[in-house]
């Protein structure tokens, strides 16, 4: 069993470390909780808020390239049930960058809205609560 003090971090490359990390931060309302530069030829940017349990990290290995996305079905989820503040949620998006774009999936276009990053990665912001 995982204790309840887990935190989950999300990982993934991209060709793009700093304008992928600002646009996440800046769309999301994350910030910069930390980061590391030429450790073992990878740079890195930890995102998050610091009173949640997960963060992301957007790596970028130096003399490589990763490209984009591997399907349109490669999504990062938040649930937002508050209306008001998932239609502010939303512009913070378009605001930092993403496009708004039809889902892969029909069920989050009728559950919410898809953006797509500069990597081709999409974030699904669900205009309603998860439940189990």
């Amino acid at each position: 069993m995982v204790s309840r003090n887990a935190v989950l971090r999300v990982a993934r490359p991209t060709d793009n470390l700093e304008r992928i990390a600002a646009m996440y931060s800046q769309g999301l309302g994350f910030e910069v909780i930390g980061g590391f530069s030429d450790h073992q030829n990878f740079d890195g940017v930890l995102i998050g808020h610091p009173h949640h349990h997960y963060h992301l990290e957007f790596t970028h290995h130096r003399g490589t390239t990763v490209g984009r996305a591997p399907t349109q079905d490669s999504l990062l989820v938040f649930y937002i049930p508050e209306d008001a503040q998932w239609q502010t949620q939303c512009d913070a998006m378009l605001q930092a960058g993403f496009i708004a774009v039809p889902s892969y999936n029909p069920y989050w276009d009728e559950n919410g809205q898809t953006f797509e990053d500069l990597d081709g990665y999409r974030v699904v912001l669900a205009s309603r609560d998860w439940t189990v």
